[in-house]
């Protein structure tokens, strides 16, 4: 029926339009833009008041037990794996640079528990070399640096300054004077490179706790050799201070190499009798392992194992294949055989089914010609011609030569389906041994293994012992010092802009994205493409009145979208017999999704045209044509309620229309299931159907009452109107259970009360535009893209 379809199916296949899904997020283009500039502003108030981070790197040789002067020498057992894991020693050092200890001498030794931060209005500089005035904390007590504290510093003048602490005045004091405090006595001088002090110099001294600050630059610290295979050692620290970072790192390794002690020795004497023991005792119990799997491979007959069970398999796959494709042949020769029998005889043979046997394929050829020949000569002659008898008895015994060879063909597959099966199976033996020997032997292997493994590490171990006990480690060597880049490398202008680009389009666009995956509504025919193959007729914008029939001065855009849904129905009632109505129901869903507003319409287009159109309300549960027109109570429910009524009593005819009638639904049944299973309404379309051109039929929803699919059988079509911005996607696949299960015969879809112009930015001013507003100027206004492109083009 759907053979002369103008409108093909939708396919399976994603295919992704990329304009498309631009235009989606195109229409939401100020909110990306206004994202797109309030994250340039964070970016940049984040680059005026950030502090920068400057990275110092210093480089030291670390003269490992197994480099250096000795490389040489250990090159000589790489095979023992001696060469192995040189980064060992290394990483011992590492962590020593990287403890806690290390780190808090540099830090008392350079004083960086105390801070001297700049006040200024806007942003606060810490200060380092060129700190004006010092601090010098001395007869501190045992829990000093435990806590965090803070002094206010205000100069008065060139001799004395005030000082607060926590917000409280600890008093005013001249420079170089000792003041006692509760935990420790102070003395404040003016640095050597800045004798002169400002009047209006205030300090913020932060005095921070030791384990806080010794944490806080062990972990800004970064100590890593510079590739695999050198003992080259790169410590890294970043700092808002390059000299400070500078100072650091050199602190730390003057402080490590005083620290610096000779490796200790490895090995011992017991440890080497120990070894010495174990190597006797595993090589004994190795010569008995391998003696056992010895025994075993004699024992069982085999060699290798794995590599037997991989040919058996491989073998028993070909006879598979083989006896696989024997019952194919079988299978065909038999079908072949029940053909042979049930055919008539001057019935044509397929040539091209057993091209295993050329005798077979030779005498169905031969028949084929027969027959061809005989319906050539019977064309221009009688059955008694005797010719064509001539032709039926070769016929015949074509036939039974054809049967017979097909026959010995089957038996001789047969035969063959045997041999195979036999093999097959002694096959399938052999390799059903395999799993148990093997498990045998690897018992065996995996001691064998496991003895070996410690017998060559012990071996190793004794050598490794042996070369180490000759050996000590010198101190490291200092290859660069301390230095620091001139450019921060924290926040790096560049990258912060390009992540807030990247931060304010993807915040917006992502929001989109989420909130078109969280709405499951349809909105568009594109969110049908490849989810159902039900044919399409067409989208239908939102009407300006929901109670609107198209009339012959109907010019909206929904009236125009009906017009062609009218259109592209008729190629689906192309198939229908020309001497009886052509019956279309309409139904949806769920209710609300303008069925009867689909219903009444498509009739009235199709009744401007001058077709006899009926429209019947066949939604006796919930009527909604008199929604639309003016119907008196009664109607189809009170005719088939009645034996002896009259169909023609109850249709009336529509004002304004030459030849547009409608059949009510009437009064609401308690009954209605059995209403429409009476055989008195399959005989009322049966007579309405010779009364008019078309019917239409408003019928109830699916997915709610079985009433649809009772009288489902009396369509020609279906049209099966769905809702936008109404209907959840999860009803499409229900949707797509009808079609593929033909309960609504010819069914086709109509996408009712679209959006027009905001559809995720299709619009409908290209396909409906041209009847919209016929007989009026209608201006068309492009997109902002567009006209900027307009503009540039034309300057």
């Amino acid at each position: 029926m759907q053979e002369n379809q103008p409108i093909l199916k939708q396919t399976t296949e994603s295919n992704i339009n990329i304009r498309e899904e631009i235009e989606k997020y195109l229409v939401f283009w100020r909110w990306i833009v206004f994202s797109l500039v309030l994250a340039l502003v964070l970016a940049f108030v984040y680059l005026r008041y950030t502090q920068p981070q400057y990275k110092a790197s210093a480089t030291i040789l670390v003269k490992d037990e197994r480099k250096g002067t000795l490389q040489s020498e250990l090159s000589a057992f790489s095979d023992l794996g001696l060469t192995s894991g040189l980064k060992n020693n290394v990483d011992n050092e590492i962590e020593i640079i990287k403890s806690r200890t290390v780190i808090e001498k540099a830090i008392k030794k350079l004083g960086f528990t105390t801070s001297y931060t700049a006040n200024a209005h806007i942003k606060h500089v810490e200060l380092y070399k060129d700190k004006p005035v010092e601090f010098l904390f001395f007869n501190t007590s045992e829990n000093f640096y435990e806590k965090d504290k803070q002094f206010e510093f205000k100069s008065i003048n060139d001799t004395s300054f005030e000082l607060f602490k926590n917000n409280l005045t600890i008093g005013k004091h001249l420079y170089g004077q000792k003041i006692k405090l509760s935990d420790c006595n102070l003395v404040v001088y003016k640095n050597a490179s800045n004798a002169k002090v400002n009047q209006d110099l205030s300090l913020t001294v932060n005095v921070y706790k030791s384990k806080s600050i010794v944490q806080n630059y062990r972990s800004k610290l970064s100590i890593a050799p510079i590739n695999k295979n050198s003992s080259v050692v790169e410590l890294t620290v970043t700092d808002p201070i390059k000299e400070k970072a500078e100072d650091f790192l050199d602190a730390i390794i003057e402080i490590y190499n005083k620290d610096a002690v000779d490796d200790k020795k490895f090995i011992s004497e017991k440890t080497q009798d120990f070894i010495q023991d174990r190597l006797e005792i595993i090589s004994v119990e190795l010569g008995d392992v391998e003696r056992n799997a010895e025994l075993f491979k004699k024992n069982n007959n085999v060699t290798d194992i794995v590599s037997e069970g991989v040919l058996y398999t491989q073998n028993a796959a070909e006879f598979e294949k083989s006896l696989v494709e024997t019952e194919t042949q079988i299978r065909v020769v038999q079908s072949m055989d029940d053909f042979m029998k049930r055919k008539n005889s001057d019935e044509l043979v397929p040539t091209n089914i057993l091209p295993m046997d050329a005798n077979s394929s030779m005498l169905i050829s031969q028949h084929n010609e027969l027959v061809l020949q005989k319906i050539r000569i019977s064309k221009d002659g009688t059955t008694n011609n005797p010719v064509v008898k001539n032709l039926d008895q070769k016929i015949e015994e074509t036939n039974g030569n054809i049967k017979e060879s097909i026959t010995r063909l089957k038996m001789s597959l047969n035969i063959k389906k045997g041999d195979l099966q036999k093999q097959d199976n002694l096959l399938r033996g052999k390799i059903s041994q395999i799993p148990t020997q093997e498990r045998q032997f690897r018992v065996l292997d995996r001691q064998q293994k496991i003895k070996e493994t410690l017998y060559l590490y012990l071996l190793q171990k004794r050598e490794e012992i042996a070369i180490s006990l000759a050996v000590t480690a010198p101190n490291s060597k200092l290859i660069d010092s301390a230095l620091a880049s001139n450019n921060p490398v924290s926040p790096v202008k560049n990258v912060i802009y390009l992540i807030a680009i990247a931060f304010g389009l993807l915040l917006p666009i992502g929001i989109i994205y989420f909130a078109q995956i969280l709405d499951t509504k349809i909105k568009s025919r594109q969110d049908l493409e490849g989810k159902i193959s039900i044919p399409f007729l067409g989208d239908v914008p939102k009407s300006d009145s929901h109670t609107e029939i198209i009339s012959t001065n109907s010019r909206s855009s929904s009236a125009e979208a009906i017009r062609i849904v009218r259109t592209n129905l008729e190629f689906m009632l192309s198939s229908v017999a020309q001497d009886k109505a052509k019956t279309i129901f309409v139904t949806s869903t769920l209710p609300k999704e303008g069925k009867t507003f689909m219903a009444i319409n498509l009739a009235s287009t199709i009744a401007l045209s001058g077709k006899k159109v009926l429209l019947i309300g066949l939604d006796i549960r919930n009527p909604k044509i008199d929604d639309y027109v003016k119907l008196p109570s009664k109607g189809l429910t009170n005719y088939l309620t009645k034996p002896a009524g009259d169909i023609k009593d109850y249709i009336i005819k529509l004002d304004g229309f030459d030849s547009f009638y409608v059949l009510p639904s009437g009064i609401i049944p308690p009954n209605p299931v059995d209403l429409l299973m009476n055989d008195r309404l399959t005989q009322l379309f049966d007579t309405l159907k010779q009364q008019y051109d078309y019917i239409l039929v408003d019928t109830a929803p699916v997915s709610l009452v079985t009433d649809t699919l009772l009288i489902a059988h009396n369509a020609d079509a279906f049209v099966y109107v769905m809702r936008a911005n109404y209907l959840d996607k999860r009803f499409l696949k229900v949707i797509e259970n009808f079609y593929k299960d033909k309960k609504l015969p010819n069914m086709s879809l109509v996408l009712n009360d679209t959006l027009w112009g905001k559809t995720y930015g299709y619009g409908y001013g290209y396909g409906y535009g041209y009847g919209y507003g016929y007989g009026q100027d209608i201006k068309v206004v492009d997109p902002w893209y567009k006209q900027l492109f307009k503009k540039v083009t034309k300057s």
